[in-house]
């Protein structure tokens, strides 16, 4: 009798894994077929550079293919750091960062708009004891908020194609 149970039991999840076999994403970067032939960056450079070294490194996976799109991209990245709590001695006690990225892509060849975004987001941290920790905490903060408007943009991208 334990043996058809284990073997029933084994039947159903071979039948449940195989079902799975044939799963794609929705949203895959994959489908994204660009190469970008021109840009721009404005407002905070170093930020608007590595959203569009991430955007480059994805665009050279289809350098060989050519079927690509070539698109002009602009991206224009603003960063607020104020302050959003204080205690009663005037201390700074935790602070809020603003990330505000305006992406516009278009056609490199007719100029058409292909997409045209802003991303708006803001994350707080709280203020360590030693300067370096809350140095090193507001970094981590803004490259978190840094890989949310990627794949945001991604997403943004892989709808507006």
């Amino acid at each position: 009798m334990k043996k058809i149970t284990y073997l029933t039991i084994s039947f159903i999840l071979l039948i449940g894994i195989n079902a799975c076999a044939g799963y794609k994403p929705i949203f895959s970067t994959s489908n994204l077929q660009f190469k970008i032939s021109d840009y721009s960056i404005k407002g905070n450079k170093s930020l608007g550079k590595k959203i569009y070294t991430k955007l480059y490194n994805l665009s050279q996976s289809n350098k060989n293919n050519t079927a690509v799109k070539n698109i002009n991209i602009s991206i224009e990245v603003s960063k607020d750091k104020t302050v959003k709590v204080k205690n009663s001695a005037g201390k700074i006690l935790e602070y809020k960062i603003s990330l505000n990225t305006n992406i516009e892509i278009k056609d490199y060849f007719t100029n058409n708009q292909i997409l045209s975004h802003n991303f708006n987001y803001s994350s707080s941290y709280k203020t360590q004891d030693q300067f370096s920790d809350s140095l090193r905490l507001e970094n981590k903060t803004i490259e978190n908020l840094l890989d949310k408007t990627y794949q945001n943009l991604l997403i943004e991208m892989t709808v507006a194609q």
